[in-house]
């Protein structure tokens, strides 16, 4: 199938769809329009064959989550500094208040083993609502910061806590 002008444009490609188009003009949309028309990681993940920047765990201070604040030199002309050491340093903040153990979840952990886990299907654990969290920030960081500068942050719990990926979206992947 030939590419129209707007998709040789950008070869960013959403999963869900391989060209969407607009009623009015039958133009493919771009994977950005398209992220700002409510589709993209909600509607099946980050978009493919973009390029793609990985921040990855810091192991420096043990196996906790926490993941590496050094500025990725491929976001240099697109994000500020501060805004990603803030987006990465926030993660990590929910990460380590998910793992830090105190009395409430002490008394968690033992009403549900008193209750053979039963307890689970009516109530959250500690970590299930940090991760709730980690999800509505990163949802709210997309929104405010990384959409509107051609960007998406992919939620860590997707990759299983292994790492972030960054997807440039009007970047071919290399």
């Amino acid at each position: 199938m030939p590419l129209s002008a707007s998709s040789k444009k950008s070869l960013c490609v959403l999963p869900e769809d391989v060209v969407h188009e607009r009623k009015s003009n039958h133009a493919a949309l771009t994977p950005l329009e398209d992220m700002s028309a409510g589709r993209g990681q909600a509607g099946g993940g980050p978009p493919q064959n973009c390029q793609k920047v990985f921040i990855q765990r810091d192991y420096s201070e043990g196996t906790m989550v926490k993941f590496q604040t050094r500025f990725p030199t491929e976001l240099e002309s697109r994000l500020d500094r501060q805004l990603f050491e803030y987006t990465i340093n926030q993660l990590n903040n929910y990460f380590a208040e998910a793992e830090r153990a105190s009395c409430s979840t002490y008394c968690e952990s033992c009403l549900y083993c008193l209750t053979g886990y039963l307890i689970s299907i009516c109530t959250e654990t500690h970590y299930e609502k940090c991760l709730r969290k980690v999800a509505k920030f990163v949802s709210e960081q997309n929104d405010r910061v990384y959409k509107p500068r051609g960007l998406l942050l992919t939620d860590p719990t997707t990759r299983g806590l292994r790492l972030i990926e960054i997807s440039v979206l009007d970047r071919p992947a290399s």
